[in-house]
């Protein structure tokens, strides 16, 4: 969510992010999140990004920030499992990603075009 002020509209962060702030805190389906109280429908980014642990990130030289994704739940990804992916390696014998398994990966792609 790139924003130009650290004064969140309340709506515009359910509308981009699907958490809803009520009296109970910010909440996303069943799941909810304590959060102070907040004022005229805007929230502190910095009191998101921290509750929700979402990274605030500031673009000083544009006077922009970027908020999210939501990692509440430990990762920011949906689901962090890799099809199967099987590729030569650079003797030309058949790797299996799942070789891997249990191991972080990162995963870099290149094309000349």
């Amino acid at each position: 969510m790139i924003l130009e002020s650290l004064d969140v509209d309340v709506a515009e962060l359910e509308r981009r992010t699907g958490w809803a702030l009520k009296p109970q805190g910010a909440c996303k389906a069943e799941f909810c999140v304590p959060m102070p109280a907040h004022q005229g429908g805007t929230i502190d980014a910095s009191v998101v990004s921290e509750r929700l642990g979402m990274a605030l990130v500031e673009d000083a030289t544009h006077g922009l920030w970027a908020l999210g994704p939501d990692t509440v739940a430990g990762r920011a990804l949906a689901s962090a499992e890799a099809p199967e992916l099987e590729l030569p390696d650079w003797r030309g014998e058949a790797f299996q990603l799942s070789s891997l398994r249990g191991m972080k990966v990162l995963l870099l792609a290149w094309a000349s075009w």
